[in-house]
């Protein structure tokens, strides 16, 4: 257990504070952004946008620019989704919780691809050497990409892809020496699981938004 521990711990004991403290700060409003998605409640956004903003920061820093990228994208689409959620007509929200369509598929399918070849490109022109490491990074970017667009639109299959993508990251952050986060996707893997079947609760109570 003692490994374990120290495994984790290590790489920060050459860390500034202040990269602990923004990292610390990361683990926590990331877990409590994807708690709120679980519950279906729009305090996702605000709280996931400090998480992403700090991540951008930090993950620059460290030249990883695909997780970089991906968390620069999260920034964004956190602000047309809180847009997006709290939009109302006659006192019922707009989006409501359903499965993608076809077109949805498809739309998904490219933003995925479109996502690893820009993320590639991206390495490629900072001049950084890919190893294993970077292409399972440019493989996450494509599935958190589309995994938050899909939430973005309140479709479930965000949450499968969450899933797959946050069960790579977790051994990726630990090999790169991010703890913290490494911990918090792992935290993330878990409440994924539940929001899924949370999120298909609802869905079955209300199969006229399947594919709304």
């Amino acid at each position: 257990m003692n490994h374990i521990f120290d495994f984790f711990l290590d790489s920060y004991r050459n860390k500034e504070v202040y990269i602990i403290v923004i990292e610390a700060i990361i683990l926590v409003t990331g877990i409590a952004s994807v708690w709120y998605a679980k519950k279906e409640n729009i305090l996702v956004y605000p709280t996931g946008l400090v998480a992403t903003v700090l991540a951008v920061y930090l993950l620059l820093k460290d030249g990883l620019f695909g997780d970089m990228m991906m968390n620069f994208y999260f920034s964004i689409m956190s602000i047309y989704g809180w847009w997006n959620w709290a939009r109302t007509k006659n006192n019922e929200k707009v989006v409501q919780i359903s499965r993608t369509n076809t077109r949805e598929k498809i739309i998904g399918f490219v933003l995925c691809v479109l996502t690893m070849i820009i993320t590639y490109i991206v390495y490629k022109v900072f001049g950084t050497e890919i190893t294993i490491s970077n292409y399972i990074d440019i493989l996450t970017s494509g599935l958190f990409f589309t995994g938050m667009w899909y939430m973005a639109k309140k479709k479930i299959e965000n949450w499968t892809l969450w899933i797959i993508a946050d069960i790579i990251t977790v051994p990726l952050y630990a090999y790169r020496g991010w703890g913290m986060l490494s911990f918090q996707y792992l935290i993330f893997t878990v409440l994924a699981i539940q929001a899924y079947f949370l999120w298909k609760k609802s869905l079955d109570k209300n199969p006229q938004t399947l594919l709304k």
